[in-house]
């Protein structure tokens, strides 16, 4: 054979390899084929071309398992037994740009679907390998390395530590500051990944000086970019007071207001999340956002979305209620109650529906001015029926419930009451009753206005346990009537008024 036909021989092969890892990529790039793949042996065939002599076959190989690997744990788990781990890492610090990028790729892969494969890949050593790809001078080697880092550290507060003892912080705030706005999202997501599990990894985050780049991009005009810095900034705030305090410090009131009104439902629900997480601290904190406009602001943005979107704004209007009568009245002013009760009534989501029910009774528990607040807003009966309804999931059985008490503690404003009477269990009732008794004593026109509606019929129709709570409270509405009035509206008394005209002998 003359070394022509020998080339030709080497050519056809190389052409073969290329061809052949070119297919399997674009066929692992439709989750149709994946199992065809999977069942040909497809992962075996790949792994020795990881370390073919072409780069681009490599990179191709490379790309390949990645997509196989994405595609669910069962192929991740596939490419960690497969012993792939060792030789990508290996190669990481060595190769191309594209092959590291394809390399980081697979590696991400495989950490998203399971701490423990998360574990795997941090045991073979790809931490510091990925942390230096963070220091290359190609854009997209770092974004890569970043994007396989956060998806690591998002498993739990162990993986999240082993990220940060490897050095990934610092050079992923430098990521944050670079021009590229793939690389500032992807550094922000991974940031946010690493603070979320406890107040120490936030802390790390905070030291590295992550705060003042991170605020300085809230007004950034791209959508995605804002999401995740929002959502960085959250997950800091959100572990205590202090980090908290140094997120405010950086000046993102009223600026983080703006995203309330952005045209991306995520940054709306993001920034909605970041004010409540401040908020939920302290009366101060809460006081801070108020005086900022941010609670009229939380309650536009209610207005303006439905579903999950909704749901940390309402949870910072009763962050902001709980805390004091003064913080309460000023969701009241800035007309936060009707928005509240149409998230009761409109959403479809039981948990959102809590949410709203729980807010309210932050909101109306305070004083009676308070509860007259939420009361005149018809709530009242939807708080009743949801916590009575047999289809409403515990949780929101629950926190309907918890509302309903609260209110009806404080709420003086007998007309929101009265229907309450004839629908609410004993359990409830008692709560109703007992507001009835406190004002009647005090106020005649109540008193009259009590007989006419059929309320004191309604209260002697009770059955209460002799010696209870309930009975005390019927016995203190009886003794605000003569006692024949009291008799009339008793169950049986027209009976017994019927057996005396029977029995009356009239004088002729």
């Amino acid at each position: 054979m003359s070394q022509r036909q020998v080339l030709q021989v080497f050519e056809q092969y190389q052409r073969a390899r290329t061809q052949f890892v070119q297919a399997v990529a674009e066929l692992a790039s439709r989750s149709q084929n994946i199992e065809t793949l999977q069942n040909a042996g497809v992962m075996a065939l790949l792994r020795p071309l990881l370390l073919d002599v072409v780069p681009t076959i490599q990179q191709t190989a490379a790309l390949a398992l990645g997509r196989l690997a994405n595609y669910n744990d069962e192929l991740a788990e596939a490419v960690v037994k497969g012993d792939i781990l060792p030789q990508l890492v290996c190669s990481l610090s060595e190769q191309n740009r594209f092959y590291k990028k394809a390399a980081a790729f697979v590696l991400r892969a495989v950490g998203k679907h399971s701490p423990q494969l998360a574990q795997a890949i941090v045991q073979c050593g790809a931490l510091e390998t990925l942390v230096i790809c963070l220091e290359d001078f190609d854009p997209g080697v770092k974004e890569a390395a970043a994007w396989a880092l956060g998806y690591i550290a998002r498993h739990n507060s162990e993986l999240s530590q082993a990220v940060v003892d490897a050095g990934a912080v610092p050079l992923l705030v430098l990521c944050i500051q670079e021009p590229e706005i793939a690389l500032k999202r992807i550094a922000a997501s991974t940031l946010s990944d690493i603070s979320k599990h406890s107040p120490e990894l936030a802390q790390t985050v905070v030291d590295a000086g992550a705060i003042a780049h991170l605020a300085q991009m809230i007004l950034n005009p791209d959508a995605k970019l804002k999401r995740q810095v929002l959502s960085a900034l959250s997950q800091i705030a959100k572990h205590s007071v202090d980090l908290a305090e140094l997120v405010v410090e950086a000046e993102i009131f009223p600026v983080v207001l703006t995203c309330l009104k952005d045209s991306d439902e995520y940054v709306k629900k993001n920034g909605a999340t970041l004010t409540r997480e401040i908020a939920k601290h302290t009366p101060e904190l809460s006081q801070l956002i108020v005086n900022a406009g941010g609670v009229a602001a939380v309650i536009d943005c209610i207005g303006s979305c439905r579903g999950t979107v909704r749901l940390p704004g309402i949870m910072m209007l009763g962050y902001v209620a709980a805390h004091s009568e003064n913080l309460s009245m000023a969701v009241i002013v800035s007309k936060g109650i009707p928005p509240l009760c149409t998230c009761l009534i409109e959403e479809n989501e039981d948990h959102i529906k809590a949410a709203a029910a729980w807010a309210l009774g932050q909101v109306g528990r305070h004083t009676p001015e308070h509860a007259r607040a939420v009361a005149v807003a018809n709530v009242l009966p939807t708080l009743l029926s949801m916590y009575m309804d047999t289809h409403s999931s515990e949780d929101l059985q629950v926190k309907a419930k918890k509302a309903l008490k609260n209110i009806l503690q404080k709420c003086t404003y007998l007309p929101a009451l009265e229907p309450l009477l004839h629908d609410a269990p004993p359990n409830i009732l008692k709560h109703i009753v007992g507001q009835f008794s406190k004002v009647l004593p005090h106020d005649s026109k109540a008193r009259r206005l009590f007989v006419t509606t059929g309320g004191l019929k309604k209260v002697q129709e009770i059955k209460a346990e002799p010696g209870s709570l309930l009975q005390e409270y019927i016995n203190t509405i009886n003794n605000c009537y003569p006692e024949e009035i009291v008799r009339y509206y008793s169950p049986g008394y027209s009976e017994i008024l019927l057996e005396r005209v029977e029995n009356y002998h009239p004088v002729l």
